[in-house]
């Protein structure tokens, strides 16, 4: 029986990316998309395969695998640029392509289904921030600075738009340059934040400008972390170890910071009853 889920989980995350792939293959005729989302779906399910029996470096390939593609060869070598504002860019060009395909399966619609697991298995900044030392937050989170995240938010819309106002020349190149230098900042931001709240995810919680799609669509996710209730003994190892302080023991929807969930799973390792 645990064979069978061990193995049927990493191959329906592969054939849910690959029945994507395909579906926007025939109905726009680019046979990219099938690689493009075939590429994401064989590191997701190599990194579920080996996560789900004790190999915890299994997130950790999905993460740089996805991440350095979507960074590296459609950011850089194909200067697209896969960060919000290219979401804002081909958005308000009236094309369904490229950021605003990625938006929408992983950061809008996906998020109903498999909530923040964007998050914690294959964006590129996280991935650089998870090799800090502060993988388990020495400090208490501070919820206020949360609103950080839609001043950040506000200034990617409005930064695209007087883009647009302006009728800037060479607007494509611009925005390669943006993501050039936004994600310079994204980095250098989350390095700052890690070391001055001993914390990884610090920009995750506090300046992350995704996460204004993410966590009201991560509230209804289908694919969820919870305890089993006639197992959880309240011990609290579970919260303590969680990277995102989500009340982990707590089953209902609305625990605290229940839209802070990035399934990265570390609580169902460390639970001595295996209880989650």
């Amino acid at each position: 029986m645990k064979y069978t889920k061990k193995t049927f989980i990493p191959l329906l995350a592969l054939l849910l990316f690959l029945a994507i792939g395909v579906i926007l293959w025939l109905t726009s005729g680019h046979i990219f998309f099938l690689i493009n989302f075939g590429y994401i779906g064989i590191f997701l399910c190599l990194g579920v395969f080996l996560f789900l029996r004790g190999k915890l470096y299994g997130r950790l390939i999905t993460q740089l695998g996805v991440g350095l593609y979507m960074f590296g060869f459609l950011g850089i070598l194909m200067r697209e640029n896969m960060q919000i504002e290219g979401f804002w860019y081909f958005l308000f060009l009236g094309v369904f392509q490229a950021a605003v395909i990625h938006y929408t399966v992983a950061k809008i619609l996906g998020p109903l289904i498999f909530g923040r697991s964007w998050c914690g298995w294959a964006c590129w900044t996280a991935a650089v921030l998870d090799f800090l030392p502060y993988k388990i937050p020495e400090k208490q989170r501070m919820a206020k600075l949360g609103v950080l995240r839609f001043i950040t938010f506000a200034f990617s819309l409005i930064f695209v738009s007087v883009l647009f106002i302006a009728e800037i020349k060479n607007l494509e190149h611009v925005m390669w340059l943006g993501f050039l230098i936004g994600n310079g900042i994204y980095y250098l931001l989350g390095i700052v934040l890690a070391f001055a709240f001993k914390d990884n995810r610090a920009f995750c919680k506090y300046l992350c400008p995704i996460t204004v799609f993410l966590k009201p669509m991560s509230y209804f996710s289908l694919l969820r972390v919870k305890p089993k209730e006639d197992k959880c003994i309240k011990c609290g190892i579970c919260e303590k170890s969680c990277p995102m302080n989500v009340e982990v023991s707590n089953p209902a929807r609305s625990r605290k910071n229940a839209t802070e969930c990035i399934l990265c799973l570390t609580c169902t390792r460390v639970c001595p009853q295996k209880a989650l």
